[in-house]
């Protein structure tokens, strides 16, 4: 099959356009910070939403897209936990969360040499609400933090759904290594 689908290309993007958006706020323009995020965020909405669509999945595709997701979440909440925008124990939950599903995955490869890990639907939620989270701290800044509520509930409901969506992860794997495929 083609690799150079639009998919691809829409996840490809989200990659080169994480160094842009690190130079943004590393320059302090929270404004082309929103912007780029934005544009990242809606490719991973996309690429999906045609690959499946168009029928364009592709070996590719499913690898590069949750890289290209975890690079641009770990990327953020690195950079804003860094520069005071988020708490620290949040980007730590956030991180942990991700380096423990590799960390499974790697295991459960190495015992059972089959390793499947497919999305899980909280799973995608938790990664919905990071991205959500980041675009509304950007949105924020960017309005002075007088406009809008404060981002406290939100990343409370956050750190909440990854370490739930982390914890179906940590089951579904145990499960594997059991022999199951749950």
């Amino acid at each position: 099959m083609y690799i150079l689908t639009i998919p691809n290309i829409l996840t490809m993007a989200r990659i080169v356009l994480i160094p842009v958006f690190v130079s943004a706020l590393m320059y302090q323009r929270y404004d082309f910070s929103l912007l780029i995020f934005t544009v990242a965020a809606l490719t991973d909405l996309l690429d999906g939403m045609i690959a499946r669509a168009k029928n364009q999945q592709t070996e590719l595709g499913r690898f590069l897209d949750p890289v290209a997701d975890k690079f641009l979440l770990v990327t953020s909440f690195v950079l804003l936990a860094i520069y005071g925008f988020v708490p620290k124990w949040l980007s730590i939950v956030v991180i942990s969360r991700d380096v423990i599903i590799i960390t499974g995955w790697l295991i459960v490869f190495f015992i059972t040499h089959r390793a499947k890990v497919e999305p899980s639907f909280l799973g995608k939620i938790s990664n919905a609400m990071q991205l959500t989270l980041v675009a509304y701290i950007l949105l924020y800044i960017n309005l002075n933090r007088g406009y809008l509520p404060e981002p406290k509930p939100l990343e409370i409901f956050t750190a909440l759904l990854t370490v739930v969506s982390g914890l179906q992860y940590l089951y579904r794997g145990l499960k594997q290594m059991g022999g199951s495929d749950g």
